[in-house]
């Protein structure tokens, strides 16, 4: 996995916890809550976003999600996890450790899961095996995962109720252009002032903010901040592939959405029921996690992959490590 970049520490790390919790949030706001001059948490804050030591993107919904779990040939599996990365349906696309040598998610609008995984998938360089993993319901996204930097009133403090996990899938009707306008900006720039998503979209400021907290509070739409988590102390990530009894998926779902660790978890069609992507300081605690923790009673096995490179998260692409 190769050496761990330098992890953030002090404000650099609170500021980057507060923006996970909330990544619109003001820095105002964030320096009240962490107690500390706003000019100084804004020239943090500002160094974190441009250095894209954090970065903050728009998520969109979309009708059906996918995972995908590929071998490749050898000394093809950096130019297949590229091919599956630079794909616009990708939101993200790892290199990994065990039986598979990428995992990737895709997004579909209605109709497109066929097609692509029948036709477009199979073209990708380098693949010799793709398992696919339609995602049947989200226990937990990113949205919810932190570094656990902030005190617990911290982050109730900054919490903002912005619409259920993206387990709302389905949506099949379209958006209005002004609505597909504004999600357009904020995939761009996840923290896009009201006043530059109502150019974007041209339409008025109070517009543009009653549609924003629509599509939003529907989950339409989430904002996300992206960091790398060994950047916030948590150099070891897994994707855990688990099996479980049908009447055990759903406590173990929300046993896994209660773990600070678990930055990703979805009940899955196929040979597994279960993935969750978890992120540890150390691998003695992952091995304790997979062993020990609340959830493990409600699996029946459990299949761990350490995530080596992380191309792509949350639709942002993340530098090769060399």
């Amino acid at each position: 996995m190769g050496a761990s970049p330098t992890p953030l520490a002090g404000l650099d790390l609170a500021v980057a916890t507060a923006l996970q919790v909330d990544p619109r949030a003001s820095w105002r706001r964030i320096a009240t809550v962490l107690d500390a001059p706003e000019r100084t948490v804004a020239r943090h804050g500002a160094a974190l976003l441009e250095s894209g030591t954090v970065q903050v993107a728009g998520m969109p919904a979309r009708a059906e999600t996918a995972l995908l779990s590929v071998r490749c040939a050898p000394g093809t599996g950096r130019v297949a996890v590229e091919a599956l990365a630079q794909r616009a349906d990708t939101t993200f696309a790892y290199a990994v450790t065990g039986g598979s040598d990428a995992v990737a998610e895709l997004l579909f609008e209605a109709g497109r899961m066929t097609p692509v995984l029948m036709q477009e998938i199979p073209t990708v360089v380098g693949l010799t095996h793709v398992h696919t993993y339609p995602v049947l319901r989200y226990f937990r996204t990113i949205r919810h995962w932190t570094s656990g930097a902030l005190a617990p009133e911290q982050v109730a403090a900054l919490r903002t109720t912005d619409g259920p996990e993206l387990a709302a899938m389905g949506y099949t009707e379209p958006l209005t252009g002004v609505d597909e306008a504004l999600l357009n900006a904020l995939v761009a720039d996840g923290r896009a002032t009201v006043e530059a998503l109502a150019r974007a979209a041209d339409v008025s400021e109070s517009t543009a903010a009653r549609r924003l907290s629509a599509l939003l509070s529907s989950a339409r739409v989430q904002v996300r901040a992206l960091v790398e988590p060994a950047r916030v102390g948590l150099p070891v990530e897994a994707v855990l592939w688990i099996s479980a009894a049908p009447d055990a998926v759903d406590r173990l779902g929300a046993l896994l959405a209660e773990d600070p660790r678990v930055r990703y978890a979805v009940a899955v069609a196929g040979d597994h029921q279960v993935v969750a992507d978890v992120t540890c300081r150390t691998s003695t605690e992952l091995y304790e996690m997979i062993t020990g923790a609340p959830w493990v009673a409600h699996a029946a096995a459990v299949e761990t992959s350490l995530v080596l490179h992380a191309r792509k998260r949350g639709g942002r692409f993340m530098p090769w490590s060399e």
